[in-house]
Protein backbone atom coordinates (compact mmCIF):
# COMPACT_ATOMS: atom_id res chain seq x y z
CA UNK A 1 0.00 0.00 0.00
CA UNK A 2 1.01 3.75 -0.89
CA UNK A 3 1.29 6.55 1.49
CA UNK A 4 -0.36 9.13 -0.94
CA UNK A 5 0.58 12.78 0.31
CA UNK A 6 -0.72 15.65 -0.99
CA UNK A 7 2.07 18.39 -1.95
CA UNK A 8 4.35 15.03 -2.74
CA UNK A 9 5.10 13.72 -6.61
CA UNK A 10 2.40 11.38 -7.44
CA UNK A 11 3.63 8.37 -7.63
CA UNK A 12 4.68 6.35 -11.12
CA UNK A 13 2.58 4.15 -12.54
CA UNK A 14 1.79 2.70 -16.61
CA UNK A 15 -1.65 1.38 -17.21
CA UNK A 16 -3.56 0.11 -20.10
CA UNK A 17 -6.62 2.80 -20.94
CA UNK A 18 -9.61 2.95 -23.55
CA UNK A 19 -7.13 5.38 -25.69
CA UNK A 20 -3.80 3.24 -25.30
CA UNK A 21 -1.05 3.39 -22.41
CA UNK A 22 -1.05 5.71 -19.89
CA UNK A 23 1.37 6.79 -17.52
CA UNK A 24 2.34 9.52 -14.72
CA UNK A 25 5.09 11.11 -17.07
CA UNK A 26 2.55 11.02 -20.25
CA UNK A 27 0.43 12.99 -18.19
CA UNK A 28 3.15 15.58 -17.35
CA UNK A 29 2.70 19.08 -18.84
CA UNK A 30 -0.74 19.72 -18.19
CA UNK A 31 -3.04 19.33 -14.85
CA UNK A 32 -4.69 16.01 -14.54
CA UNK A 33 -7.73 14.56 -12.75
CA UNK A 34 -7.53 10.95 -11.71
CA UNK A 35 -10.36 9.90 -10.55
CA UNK A 36 -11.69 6.47 -8.96
CA UNK A 37 -14.55 4.77 -9.32
CA UNK A 38 -16.37 1.25 -8.20
CA UNK A 39 -17.98 0.58 -11.65
CA UNK A 40 -19.31 1.05 -15.07
CA UNK A 41 -22.85 1.54 -16.03
CA UNK A 42 -23.59 1.94 -12.34
CA UNK A 43 -25.92 4.72 -11.46
CA UNK A 44 -23.61 6.94 -8.98
CA UNK A 45 -20.57 6.08 -11.59
CA UNK A 46 -22.58 7.03 -14.39
CA UNK A 47 -23.64 10.07 -13.33
CA UNK A 48 -20.35 11.23 -11.94
CA UNK A 49 -18.93 10.21 -15.66
CA UNK A 50 -21.45 12.61 -17.37
CA UNK A 51 -20.78 15.51 -15.03
CA UNK A 52 -16.49 14.96 -16.29
CA UNK A 53 -18.03 14.55 -19.59
CA UNK A 54 -20.45 17.97 -19.71
CA UNK A 55 -17.70 19.66 -18.42
CA UNK A 56 -14.82 18.63 -20.64
CA UNK A 57 -14.16 21.78 -22.66
CA UNK A 58 -14.28 23.70 -19.14
CA UNK A 59 -11.20 21.57 -17.83
CA UNK A 60 -9.55 21.65 -20.88
CA UNK A 61 -10.21 25.25 -21.44
CA UNK A 62 -8.45 25.48 -17.38
CA UNK A 63 -5.34 23.27 -18.88
CA UNK A 64 -6.71 20.20 -17.40
CA UNK A 65 -6.59 16.47 -18.79
CA UNK A 66 -9.79 14.07 -16.80
CA UNK A 67 -8.34 10.16 -16.86
CA UNK A 68 -10.65 7.50 -14.92
CA UNK A 69 -9.66 4.35 -13.61
CA UNK A 70 -11.89 1.42 -12.38
CA UNK A 71 -11.45 -2.23 -11.92
CA UNK A 72 -13.75 -3.02 -14.90
CA UNK A 73 -12.10 -4.60 -18.34
CA UNK A 74 -10.69 -2.23 -21.38
CA UNK A 75 -13.75 -3.96 -23.10
CA UNK A 76 -16.78 -2.82 -20.19
CA UNK A 77 -14.86 0.68 -20.23
CA UNK A 78 -15.00 0.60 -24.21
CA UNK A 79 -19.16 -0.06 -24.02
CA UNK A 80 -19.41 2.16 -21.42
CA UNK A 81 -17.35 5.21 -23.63
CA UNK A 82 -19.47 4.51 -26.04
CA UNK A 83 -22.92 4.54 -24.45
CA UNK A 84 -21.58 7.61 -22.67
CA UNK A 85 -19.98 9.44 -25.17
CA UNK A 86 -16.85 9.78 -23.04
CA UNK A 87 -14.00 11.88 -24.59
CA UNK A 88 -11.24 10.96 -21.53
CA UNK A 89 -9.25 7.60 -21.43
CA UNK A 90 -10.48 5.27 -18.93
CA UNK A 91 -7.80 2.73 -17.07
CA UNK A 92 -8.23 -0.48 -16.71
CA UNK A 93 -7.23 -1.62 -13.12
CA UNK A 94 -8.35 -5.48 -13.03
CA UNK A 95 -5.43 -6.52 -10.44
CA UNK A 96 -5.85 -3.44 -8.58
CA UNK A 97 -2.70 -2.17 -8.95
CA UNK A 98 -3.32 1.29 -9.24
CA UNK A 99 -6.00 1.63 -6.99
CA UNK A 100 -3.56 0.06 -3.81
CA UNK A 101 -0.96 2.73 -5.14
CA UNK A 102 -3.67 5.43 -4.84
CA UNK A 103 -4.66 3.61 -0.99
CA UNK A 104 -8.64 3.76 -2.61
CA UNK A 105 -9.28 0.06 -1.96
CA UNK A 106 -11.56 0.48 1.41
CA UNK A 107 -14.38 -2.39 3.28
CA UNK A 108 -18.06 -1.12 2.29
CA UNK A 109 -21.58 -2.10 3.13
CA UNK A 110 -23.40 -3.41 0.36
CA UNK A 111 -26.93 -4.57 1.48
CA UNK A 112 -26.01 -5.36 5.11
CA UNK A 113 -22.55 -7.45 3.39
CA UNK A 114 -19.03 -6.27 4.10
CA UNK A 115 -17.51 -5.89 0.36
CA UNK A 116 -13.93 -4.98 -0.55
CA UNK A 117 -14.49 -2.20 -3.17
CA UNK A 118 -13.03 1.19 -4.41
CA UNK A 119 -13.49 4.31 -2.54
CA UNK A 120 -14.72 7.00 -4.55
CA UNK A 121 -12.20 9.08 -5.00
CA UNK A 122 -10.34 11.98 -6.80
CA UNK A 123 -6.48 13.11 -7.00
CA UNK A 124 -5.27 16.15 -8.78
CA UNK A 125 -1.90 16.38 -10.43
CA UNK A 126 -0.17 19.09 -10.86
CA UNK A 127 1.76 19.79 -14.68
CA UNK A 128 5.16 18.34 -12.99
CA UNK A 129 3.34 15.30 -11.56
CA UNK A 130 3.31 16.53 -7.51
CA UNK A 131 -0.30 15.91 -5.76
CA UNK A 132 -2.42 19.16 -5.36
CA UNK A 133 -5.65 17.78 -3.96
CA UNK A 134 -7.10 14.44 -3.02
CA UNK A 135 -11.21 14.25 -2.63
CA UNK A 136 -11.49 11.04 -0.43
CA UNK A 137 -15.33 8.62 -0.10
CA UNK A 138 -16.66 11.66 -2.04
CA UNK A 139 -20.53 11.94 -2.81
CA UNK A 140 -21.04 11.94 -6.10
CA UNK A 141 -23.58 15.58 -6.45
CA UNK A 142 -21.59 18.52 -6.82
CA UNK A 143 -18.50 16.88 -6.68
CA UNK A 144 -17.39 17.97 -10.48
CA UNK A 145 -17.83 21.31 -10.41
CA UNK A 146 -15.94 21.57 -6.70
CA UNK A 147 -13.37 19.48 -8.68
CA UNK A 148 -13.37 22.01 -11.42
CA UNK A 149 -13.19 24.96 -9.26
CA UNK A 150 -10.38 23.71 -7.38
CA UNK A 151 -8.64 23.57 -10.83
CA UNK A 152 -9.54 27.01 -12.00
CA UNK A 153 -7.95 28.50 -8.51
CA UNK A 154 -4.60 26.54 -9.47
CA UNK A 155 -4.43 28.21 -12.69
Amino acid sequence: MSNIIVGQPAPAFSAASTQGEISLDSLHGRYTVLYFYPKDNTPGCTTQAQGFRDLYQEFTDAGCQIVGVSRDSLKSHANFTEKQNLPFPLIADPDEALCLLFNVMKMKNMYGKQVRGIERSTFLIDPQGVLVHEWRGLRVPGHVDQVLQKVQELR
